[in-house]
């Protein structure tokens, strides 16, 4: 594989992680105000881990662009 063909996947991945992220704190604050706000917690907390994970793909993603 090529630098550009895996810069455009890193890219493709956090376009994918960000769209998760937003489905994932649609739900979370469906619950955030119900019984089940533990679930809400959780959800919040996955979708931390998911923006986390964007902003490692996106250094990485510089790390090859300045190769």
């Amino acid at each position: 594989m090529s630098i550009d063909s895996d810069v455009a996947m890193l890219s493709s991945i956090s376009s994918q992680l960000e769209d998760l992220g937003h489905r994932i704190t649609e739900m979370a604050e469906r619950y955030g105000a119900t019984p089940d706000s533990a679930l809400a917690s959780e959800l919040f907390g996955a979708e931390r881990g998911l923006i986390g994970a964007r902003r490692a793909l996106d250094r990485a993603r510089k790390f090859l662009n300045q190769t």
